[in-house]
């Protein structure tokens, strides 16, 4: 649950009553310009704000210039004991940039695990709008307690932020898009988060149905039974190494009366990835409880546009199971028949993820969406390329590809595209079936993978994300924790470009 909020347009009082206080400044209001050899720091006189006096000491103290504490801010107590944290921000540099210096600003208050903490924001009215959405934004998902199993120990489980108190500035819809986007983001966190033995198929398919019940989206599931029947030898394969054969292909539909578009969303949901007889070395199949997120990004933002009301139907398609070893789980030179008609040649085992997304996107396709998204997990290669900063897309449209990276740019949820050109296909050509599932060598698989892909969707105008940025070490942008729910934010921006 995300922190209440209230608004105050006064500036915030010297005699406010608070523990916790975040001053928001712009740089270029607060230094002087002027770079001094001197031991003491006068800061701008444009500007006065809380604790002015305190963060000149500070700066002095600390020998750094005003500019600075973009990049590191500083806490001090003031005298009634309140622990103060200042940064400045500059609007000229990217999203994520600012995103990241007010994480940062935030975090040092929400360390002491604070109920509650206000927000001080100066500046023009421009200004204090860009700062006040940055530093609600920040409060907001980096203030709910995620998943904690320790005990034993009085600090294991943080203490939720139950209040933000916006000083400086007032949103008339209480800042109704980014709570949303947060409660997205939050989702898809929690669920990323969980351990396997908490988020088996099964027990997975228990919670998107609570959900949907509680958001009054219709459900539907394609069991291994019925997928079986259906002749989806793609997803199949995957799922009948496990045991007992809980796996599925989960649909969720969200209905607007008024909406003219529909947009599909597809995510990989595998709840834990052993490598089936491939099997990955521990180092590689540790954190694999994670390969789910591309599910849990989809459900994410099935949440997040509903409590945002953006008039789209939406079908939210996810492909649930397992990769599993064992004597009915799938191998190498197996040739298996996808649910188009596909036949797929199996080289690696452990690309299994683009095996449930074929028959994923092929039942999403046969609805004839206006647009498809899906989100994944899915290649090594993309993070050798991009590394955990990045996500990287691939489309069958130039058209979203320019929507998707100015997506990426407003939400500070960075993208980066790749080509989907029709003369890397070679690499896929089988002697015995119509495709190789994969490749040997891993060269440019994440092009591979989308190529294979493409096979799937029937022509619909689809973009595909790779994951790469789904966990980063010490947050990324707005986000403080290595699982960084990247996609929520992103994706409704991309919702909000495709319902114009």
């Amino acid at each position: 649950m995300l922190a209440s909020l209230k608004q105050n347009a006064l500036p915030v009082s010297p005699s406010v009553k608070a523990t916790h206080i975040l001053v928001m400044l712009p740089q270029a209001d607060v230094s002087t310009g002027k770079p001094s050899d001197k031991p003491s720091v006068k800061l701008s006189t444009k500007l006065d704000f809380l604790g002015k006096g305190i963060l000149e000491v500070l700066l002095s103290r600390r020998k750094m210039q005003p500019g600075e504490i973009g990049d590191t801010p500083l806490a001090a107590n003031l005298e009634s004991g309140t622990l103060c944290v200042w940064v400045t921000v500059d609007l000229s540099k990217s999203l994520f940039e600012q995103q990241t210096s007010v994480r940062k600003a935030v975090h040092l208050l929400l360390e002491e695990n604070p109920a509650e903490i206000h927000l001080a924001i100066y500046g023009d009215n421009s200004q204090k709008r860009a700062f006040a959405q940055l530093a609600v934004y920040a409060a907001w998902v980096n203030g709910p307690a995620l998943p904690l199993r320790k005990t034993g120990n009085k600090n294991a489980r943080a203490q939720p932020l139950a209040r933000i108190v916006l000083h400086g500035y007032k949103e008339p819809d209480n800042f109704a898009l980014l709570h949303a986007k947060a409660e997205g983001n939050l989702l898809t966190r929690e669920l990323t988060i969980l351990p396997p033995n908490e988020l088996t198929p099964e027990l997975y398919r228990k919670q998107i149905k609570k959900l949907a019940v509680s958001e009054g989206w219709k459900y539907q599931d394609f069991d291994v039974k019925a997928l079986r029947k259906m002749g989806a030898g793609a997803f199949v394969a995957v799922a009948q190494g496990s045991d007992p054969e809980d796996a599925a292909i989960v649909h969720l539909r969200r209905c607007v009366k008024s909406a003219n578009k529909t947009v599909a969303l597809v995510g990989k949901g595998i709840c834990f990835d052993t490598g089936g007889h491939n099997l990955k070395p521990a180092r590689h199949m540790h954190g694999m409880h994670e390969d789910m997120n591309g599910s849990a990004v989809a459900l994410g933002l099935l949440l997040a546009a509903t409590r945002a009301n953006l008039p789209l139907n939406i079908d939210c398609w996810l492909a649930i199971a397992q990769n599993h070893i064992g004597p009915r789980a799938y191998k190498q030179n197996d040739v298996i028949t996808a649910l188009n008609g596909t036949t797929i040649e199996i080289i690696h085992t452990d690309a299994e993820g683009r095996m449930v997304l074929a028959d994923t996107l092929t039942l999403a396709a046969k609805q004839k969406p206006d647009v498809m998204i899906d989100f994944a997990t899915l290649t090594g290669s993309m993070h050798v390329a991009l590394g955990s900063h990045y996500s990287g897309i691939l489309s069958n449209r130039e058209d979203l590809i320019g929507k998707a990276l100015t997506a990426g740019k407003s939400t500070g949820e960075r993208v980066y595209a790749f080509p989907l050109d029709t003369d890397y296909d070679v690499e896929l050509e089988s002697k015995i079936a119509d495709i190789k599932q994969c490749t040997l060598d891993g060269d440019a698989d994440h092009i591979l993978a989308a190529r294979f892909l493409n096979r799937f969707v029937d022509d619909i105008p689809w973009l595909h994300m790779d994951l790469s940025s789904s966990n980063n070490k010490g947050g990324l942008g707005a986000v403080g924790s290595d699982v960084t729910g990247f996609g929520v934010a992103w994706g409704v921006e991309m919702l909000r470009e495709l319902q114009a």
